[in-house]
């Protein structure tokens, strides 16, 4: 792995008040942020400065050479107006997608800095499942207007944001598979909800102090990026977020997240891979070389997550002094036929757990995502390609006070969860090892302290050995 450097910017300085902008909390700055955005860039770079105030807005496209920074007393808080999130062109090139509070696509040298705060008001934009409400929040979010589901389960923000998916599917027929017009897409927008922060194919990032909370989807989403820097940045998301990922590290090269600080509605801190590298080829992993260290993540689904979209690969992934205190899952790895890739050579250390929901360590190449509204359909064909591959793991120090399982293991005929060595590790849970379709399950120095008999729930099929 190269040494990272953070981004340098010129030393001007181009502050949003002076380009009109007001932090009253009432006043739309997006038109501020744009010119200020684009004198920097005009100028040669530098600095755009969000002083202390409450800076209503829409989205931010951010540039090459700019330095968003937000200093302490300032709230950025994107506005619930969802008409003002235009749909434009993908990164890619590949089709459209609604614009993301703050984005930047193919940028080369660029941060947001500071000690200040933005809001995504992600609560015009998600669906929440009643399950996850008390009483009183469910009666909140129903009065507050949107609609609620026929089987009176999930709300949603709009009838269009409910019908999306059946929208979408339509409008595939109607074009005869042809892809859709941004036009076609506004009926679809709600549904369509943005991440908060997407960084497409961005070389040389730098994310520091700054707290992002309250997204409409994913918090922080870089996909395709190279030489990433994450620095002491505060992620919430509230924990029935659906979908409400803290940070998905995604296709993404040269990878620092350091002290950062997460709770989440999913998955905590996400390794994600697709659209690049060749599957099984570990020489040309879309994601590798990714350093995390000092994190604490609190509420999550899983504390850090490999998964579930493995395809393009995963090679060289080194976590290590973090922990993880009421997650659903400690370490989750998860993938299924038809998402899954090679994902080797991984490194995690000196991990500290406590109120685990679930399990402390799992691996699991069955998983099924559950969408709000999504009812599994049991005749849908079952893809039979891109296989899941977890090998050559090596997971030690590790200390779990209270989990539901200890270890699981679960691996697929055709291709076994292999090469998985553990090294001083020591977990209290109701139930210990679990492993089906494993090999080369090595266990050194690890103590199971649980309260179902035996320790060990090995079948025929698995592999492990005890040293």
């Amino acid at each position: 792995m190269p040494v990272l450097t953070p981004p340098s910017f010129p030393a001007s300085i181009f502050s949003i008040a002076d380009f009109g902008a007001i932090g009253d909390g009432q006043f739309l700055n997006t038109d501020a942020f744009g010119k200020a955005i684009a004198a920097c860039v005009a100028g040669g770079g530098g600095r755009v400065l969000v002083p202390p105030g409450l800076w209503l807005t829409g989205p931010i496209q951010l540039q090459s050479h700019v330095e968003l920074h937000l200093e302490r007393g300032a709230l950025v808080i994107f506005t619930k107006d969802r008409t003002q999130y235009p749909i434009i062109p993908a990164a890619e090139g590949h089709g459209f997608v609604v614009a993301s509070p703050v984005y930047g696509f193919n940028l080369t040298d660029m941060a947001i800095t500071g000690e200040g705060v933005m809001d995504g008001g992600g609560e015009s934009w998600r669906p929440v499942k009643k399950s996850k409400m008390t009483p009183a929040q469910w009666k909140g979010f129903v009065n507050s207007g949107g609609v609620v589901s026929s089987d009176g389960e999930v709300w949603w923000p709009s009838m269009e944001a409910m019908n999306g998916e059946a929208y979408l599917k339509n409008l595939r027929k109607k074009n005869n598979g042809a892809p859709p017009t941004a036009g076609d897409l506004v009926q679809a927008r709600d549904y369509l909800r943005p991440y908060m922060v997407y960084l497409v194919n961005c070389r040389n990032v730098l994310l520091q102090n700054v707290t992002l909370r309250n997204s409409p989807k994913y918090v922080v989403y870089p996909h395709g990026c190279r030489n990433l820097i994450m620095d002491h940045v505060n992620i919430f998301n509230e924990w029935w977020a659906q979908n409400g990922d803290g940070v998905d590290i995604s296709a993404c090269k040269d990878v620092i997240l350091y002290r950062c600080n997460v709770s989440a509605g999913d998955d905590g801190i996400c390794m994600k891979s697709s659209d690049g590298g060749k599957p099984g080829d570990k020489n040309d992993a879309a994601l590798e070389n990714i350093l995390i260290a000092g994190c604490v993540v609190y509420h999550a689904h899983g504390g850090f997550v490999i998964g579930s979209n493995t395809d393009g690969g995963m090679h060289n992934i080194f976590v290590s002094d973090c922990s993880f205190a009421g997650t659903d899952v400690g370490l989750r790895f998860k993938s299924n036929m038809g998402r899954g890739g090679l994902v080797d050579n991984i490194f995690i250390q000196d991990i500290s757990m406590r109120d685990i929901a679930t399990y402390a360590i799992v691996f699991d190449t069955y998983y099924e995502n559950m969408p709000a509204g999504y009812v599994p359909d049991p005749n849908a064909p079952r893809p039979t390609d891109k296989t899941p591959e977890f090998r050559n793991f090596h997971i030690s120090r590790i200390h779990c006070n209270g989990a539901q399982t200890a270890i699981s293991i679960t691996g697929l005929p055709q291709m076994p969860v292999r090469d998985i060595h553990f090294d001083s590790v020591e977990i209290t849970a109701e139930k210990g090892l679990v492993a089906t379709q494993a090999r080369g399950i090595d266990l050194h120095a690890v103590r199971l302290t649980t309260v179902a008999k035996p320790v060990m729930q090995v079948d025929a099929t698995a592999e492990v050995r005890v040293r």
